[in-house]
């Protein structure tokens, strides 16, 4: 059976003496661009589809590009290029900038509105892969805007929609299959949100993670070359540089991580605060009038402009005060100020129904809280080997995975980001602690809450990673077969089973063969009174499908509903059976299973 090729293009092949005269006049290159165009757009669609990612990957590039260039010359613009940006623009900028959101939002774009994750969520599992591109337009004005005027928001979630939006595009223009469009917005938000980020392994991570919750071999080669190609593309126009600069630590012994414990608490709680206020507010908000809709964006924007007069470094995505924050350059009272005004100012923004990730302002809060925490532990225990740049950076993947709950692109997005390795081992400590914290307290993740607020019902990854998966071992019996050999006399087996009327009869033909034997044709064998017949003489059934004791039920099913019974055998030994499962012992292993 051959595999489905993509015809991306009509035949427009050139008549014979319009070919000649061509070929005469150009002998060379179009020769070789028609050969080569005709092998790509002729190729089969697997191959096409690898081919495809790595051009998603440099346009998504691109447009992250572009959409950075966009939100820094916006800024310029409207708050100008001071530290410390005159109060008028402080305060009219965010109000005016909002005020032009929710105009654009309401009237232009409505789909710019809300999360880029659950958005390209909803394209795979609802749209069947369908992002209008108007939406990639959309994000980008609208949160270019945004985050320019100063809303406590970040590039990243927009990023990763419009990735995906142009993977949508291109594979509806190309003609893809409907399993190919369905995957490739995952393959565009891979691309869009490793350029944001320059993290190539993080965005596979968090698209495998959160977005499609699969390790499949076929998306995940799509997956990986769309990263990789992103990220190579946006390094030649903004530099390979990793985002921020730590410096370097050790860890001296284990007692020192007993401090990263004690910020993994502290940031665990932080991010139960963050998300149980966006968890009660957000449909309050919901729930007002529809016309205030025009100016919750600007009442946002008033809020922060006011916090904004003191502390303007609370204002807008916040990189370069992460990079502040990481050498030392703030006490440990202004770190907690601003990790609490960041809450406060990046919760206004997203209620409001501003576009925006929260990426950033995870990333932003979780170095401050961590910056503060190594200045105080190291006031009462100078001899700690780490430092406040340690700490902060240890801090942003600790509130990343406790507010967003994506524990393993936690751990190495800021490893990436940052370009340190060696702080791994105390990022993972205070990670896993506020993850399970976070979890301990609020059952629905973000994304997840988010999608059930807005009435869909996505599937969510969290609770797929957390599914009890049963295997053979939960519904096998271990007493119910009786295990015969082809020389057996068939008198003798009988006499066997006189005291089990439920045992199963299993021929061992061969170590890996087995056949089951059905008590009738031993009844027949029997009534033809002659004592010498053995069961190489009896019609079997098989050879039988076997299974292991650690094989999901779910592959086990592919057989049980053929055969009225399965041998389970030891993997280190086909002679040997371990037990028996049939159809109705998987039935009954999946209703004991509580469901919800």
């Amino acid at each position: 059976m051959t595999e489905p090729s993509v015809l991306v293009r009509p035949n427009t092949a050139a008549s014979p003496l319009t070919a000649v005269s061509a070929s005469n006049s150009r002998p060379g290159f179009r020769a070789v661009w028609e050969g080569w165009t005709n092998r790509v757009f002729t190729m089969r669609e697997d191959r096409f589809f690898l081919f495809l990612a790595v051009l998603i990957g440099v346009f998504s590039g691109l447009a992250v590009v572009c959409f950075r260039i966009a939100i820094e010359w916006t800024q310029i613009e409207l708050l100008g290029s001071s530290l410390s940006p005159p109060i008028p623009r402080v305060i009219l900028a965010p109000i005016l900038g909002g005020l032009a959101v929710a105009l654009l939002v309401i009237y232009v774009f409505p789909r710019a509105r809300g999360s880029g994750v659950n958005q390209t969520k909803s394209a795979v599992y609802v749209s069947n892969g369908y992002i209008p591109f108007d939406t990639v337009v959309g994000k980008f004005i609208t949160c270019a805007l945004a985050i320019g005027s100063g809303h406590s928001l970040g590039p990243e979630d927009p990023s990763l929609q419009m990735g995906a939006g142009i993977a949508s595009l291109l594979g509806r223009r190309l003609r893809l299959s409907q399993e190919k469009v369905r995957l490739i917005a995952p393959v565009g938000a891979a691309a869009g949100l490793a350029a944001a980020f320059n993290a190539p392994i993080s965005a596979v991570l968090f698209v495998l993670e959160e977005v499609i919750g699969t390790w499949s071999a076929g998306v995940l080669g799509a997956i990986v070359l769309a990263a990789i190609s992103s990220v190579v593309t946006m390094r030649a126009f903004l530099g390979p540089e990793s985002m921020f600069r730590v410096p370097p630590f050790r860890v001296a012994k284990p007692a020192d991580l007993l401090a990263y414990v004690a910020l993994g608490i502290v940031g665990g709680l932080a991010s139960l605060v963050f998300l149980k206020w966006l968890a009660y507010a957000r449909p309050r908000i919901l729930s007002l009038p529809r016309w205030t809709q025009h100016f919750q964006p600007a009442v946002a924007g008033l809020l922060i402009g006011i916090i904004g007069i003191r502390l303007p470094q609370v204002m807008g995505a916040g990189y370069p005060i992460i990079d502040q924050a990481m050498h030392g350059q703030f006490t440990w009272k202004l770190l907690l100020i601003l990790a609490g005004l960041k809450i406060l100012a990046t919760g206004f923004s997203f209620l409001s129904g501003t576009p925006g990730g929260m990426f950033a302002p995870s990333l932003f809060i979780g170095a401050m809280l961590g910056g503060a925490v190594g200045a105080i532990e190291q006031h009462f225990f100078p001899a700690l080997p780490g430092n406040v740049g340690t700490f902060a950076l240890v801090g942003m993947s600790t509130f990343f995975a406790g507010f967003l709950r994506v524990p393993i692109t936690s751990v190495f997005m800021v490893i990436e980001v940052s370009g340190n390795y060696t702080a791994i081992l105390p990022v993972m400590i205070s990670s896993l602690i506020a993850y399970g914290i976070s979890r301990s307290y609020i059952k629905v993740p973000l994304f997840d809450l988010l999608a059930r607020q807005d009435g869909l019902v996505l599937p969510s990854v969290e609770e797929r990673r957390e599914q009890l998966i049963l295997t053979v071992e939960d519904a096998m019996r271990v007493d119910a077969a009786l295990v015969l050999e082809p020389g057996d006399k068939v008198t003798e087996v009988i006499k066997r089973l006189e005291a089990r009327e439920d045992l199963l009869c299993f021929l061992r033909v061969r170590p890996g063969e087995w056949n089951l034997i059905e008590r009738s044709e031993l009844q027949r064998l029997v009534a033809d009174a002659s004592p010498t017949h053995t069961l190489a003489e009896a019609k079997s059934k098989g050879p039988l499908p076997f299974v292991f004791r650690d094989m999901s039920l779910e592959e086990a099913l592919h057989w049980a509903g053929d055969w009225p019974a399965l041998p389970v055998l030891s993997r280190a030994d086909l002679s040997k059976l371990e037990g028996v499962v049939t159809l109705d012992d998987i039935l009954k292993a999946f209703r004991k299973v509580p469901v919800g």
